[in-house]
């Protein structure tokens, strides 16, 4: 009922909309409309979006539709046609479902994009609402200055990217002729700030795949009175610190390579010019990796897999060894690593007969080369972001996180994380509690998306 009632205060307040206001302006009021729709995976009711999105679409005259097989889990899409003289269409994506928020966690409501000391709060406003309300706007402004595109524009809002991709598999083996372009923007790119030089940004051209393992110890119940050898969770205790404590092997790709040499030349970064050398020595690999791991931890993730528990399950009464005790680990893996080179090395790594190890239910996402960085896309990021930041510098980003991006460059299409807002403080509040983002950063960055946008797509 709250989202119903959250859906029908929106849609008053785009009806009262001004049609002339700034595109600054139009992206802030569609961040907080789309925030107070509470689309929390689960259960998602990504449709709350979807009817929004449309009803924006509709009242500009853009082409669009609703597609999925699930009526409250509706994925959302549109087009602006262009003449096609500048090549095959560009995609934007968004996804319109955010993970779920604790309230009592939260110094504010999560969902009422309460504006508060110089931020707008609210769960989305990072991850990923704020994209989808720049390009929403970017849209609508094309539309309202008629302005003559080179190439069709679609836009996607896809349901279910928080938990099982649901929404973009849908449409890749169903609708993917609405969507299929040459190449996209997406989440996942970010602007980073030096202590000492220029800003960093960060168009994310791979990621890391997400890769569920379960891993499982048996041995014999009993009395816990009586300790015994084959203790379950004792196995899975030992076997999860095995993993932990494990070093991964070093694996660079072209995205990291050039990331790693750029980010060294970086004032703040000079540490990292004489370690980076040795990353491509397999006998000094190891030993440089650790060495950055001590400084910063989100760089050594860029150069490994990483192995983190997260759920453990055994026991039924405290005085009873149970049969089995379960973990589930989430792996990071690097796009070159197979899911059977991952396992094999699980296995021998904890070298314990009574402990399995094994891939979780679910969907897995595929891996895919990296995003070319020749693409007119990536070129055109690369001129807008020189245009409006001359002193600053753009570099091919892997992310450690994960989107619906993999399912998009297994079919081929280039996909880029698109950095145009400031990854505000040391720690990304995605996912966190009083996730927020600055009006400055949203106003600069939807700029940047239009000029992107124009650059790619519109007639010089």
């Amino acid at each position: 009922m709250r989202g119903v009632v959250a859906f029908l205060s929106v849609v008053v307040s785009l009806g009262l909309a001004d049609d002339n206001r700034p595109l600054s302006d139009r992206t802030r009021q569609y961040l907080t409309d789309l925030v107070k729709l509470d689309t929390s995976n689960p259960p998602g009711n990504e449709t709350l979006v979807a009817n929004y999105l449309k009803q924006v679409a509709d009242s500009h005259g853009i082409a669009c539709d609703l597609l999925g097989n699930d009526p409250k889990r509706l994925n959302f899409v549109a087009r602006l046609r262009g003449s096609g003289k500048g090549g095959r269409p560009l995609l934007l994506m968004a996804h319109s479902d955010v993970v779920p928020a604790e309230r009592a966690d939260w110094t504010v409501d999560p969902f009422s994009a309460e504006n508060r000391g110089g931020f707008i709060y609210g769960r989305g406003t990072q991850d990923d609402k704020s994209l989808l309300a720049a390009e929403l706007a970017v849209m609508v402004e094309i539309k309202r200055r008629n302005i003559k595109l080179s190439r069709d524009v679609i836009f996607l809002s896809e349901a279910d990217e928080e938990a099982l991709s649901t929404g973009i598999e849908w449409i890749t083996q169903h609708a993917y002729n609405k969507i299929d372009a040459e190449f996209a923007l997406n989440e996942g790119g970010y602007v980073l700030e030096t202590k000492d030089g220029p800003k960093l940004f960060q168009v994310q051209t791979a990621e890391k795949i997400p890769t569920r393992i379960l891993v499982t110890a048996k041995g014999t119940a009993g009395h816990a009175s009586l300790p015994r050898a084959d203790n379950p969770v004792v196995h899975l205790s030992r076997a999860l610190i095995k993993l932990s404590e494990a070093e991964q092997p070093v694996r660079l790709n072209p995205t990291t390579r050039r990331y790693f040499r750029e980010v060294s030349k970086l004032p703040e970064y000079a540490w990292l010019e004489p370690i980076r050398r040795k990353l491509d020595d397999p006998a000094t690999a190891q030993a440089a990796a650790n060495q950055i791991r001590a400084h910063d931890a989100e760089l050594d993730a860029m150069l490994r897999t990483t192995v983190t528990p997260t759920i453990l399950r055994a026991g039924i009464k405290n005085n009873v060894i149970p049969n089995t005790a379960e973990a589930q680990v989430d792996v990071r893996r690097m796009p070159s690593e197979t899911r059977e080179e991952l396992l094999a090395r699980f296995r021998q790594i904890i070298n314990d007969p009574s402990v399995d190890v094994s891939f979780a239910p679910g969907t897995q996402m595929p891996a895919t080369e990296p995003s070319s960085v020749t693409t007119p896309l990536y070129h055109a990021m690369e001129h807008a972001i020189a245009r409006v930041y001359p002193r600053d510098v753009v570099v091919p980003y892997m992310t450690r996180g994960a989107t619906d991006g993999s399912f998009l460059r297994a079919k081929g299409m280039a996909v880029y994380g698109v950095p145009i807002f400031l990854r505000e403080g040391s720690d990304s509040r995605a996912h966190g509690n009083d996730e927020r983002i600055s009006p400055k950063s949203l106003e600069d960055g939807v700029e940047l998306l239009w000029q992107m946008v124009l650059e790619t797509a519109g007639v010089n």
